[in-house]
């Protein structure tokens, strides 16, 4: 019993350490900020623009990522399954296409870097000077 309990605790301390400290990025011609808000409708179909009208090219890193799990949690509010039903339902209807996904953090940096209206997400301590940090979640 008192290692269930010790290992309960343990758990609770450690599970800070286990979400990815993650950022939001954009293309360095792009805004200098953008709102939670903002990135949640970009991220769900809601929205095709970034802050001041030009067009959004969203980039996501792949299922089971954990930067992607802790992005997913504090803005769009959804795990991995509950995004492919809601991409399978927009790709289905013909209201959109998701975001493209890239294997690694450095692919989204490198991608966003050399896309105008281009955003992602990567964990924070994969930024450079290639980007803007817009937003940290």
């Amino acid at each position: 019993m008192k290692k269930l309990i010790s290992l309960f605790f343990a758990s609770l301390l450690l599970a800070p350490l286990a979400m990815a400290d993650v950022v939001v990025i954009g293309h360095p011609g792009g805004p200098d900020s953008i709102s939670l808000n903002e990135v949640r409708d970009i991220y769900l179909n809601r929205s095709q623009q970034l802050p001041g009208g030009q067009r959004a090219a969203p980039y996501e890193l792949p299922e089971g990522n954990a930067t992607r799990q802790s992005f997913h949690q504090k803005v769009t509010g959804r795990n991995d399954a509950q995004l492919k039903a809601f991409w399978s339902q927009q790709v289905f209807t013909g209201r959109g296409q998701p975001p493209q996904e890239l294997g690694a953090d450095a692919a989204v940096r490198a991608a966003v870097a050399s896309t105008p209206g281009g955003i992602g997400y990567i964990s924070a301590g994969a930024v450079d000077d290639s980007v803007k940090v817009l937003l940290r979640p």
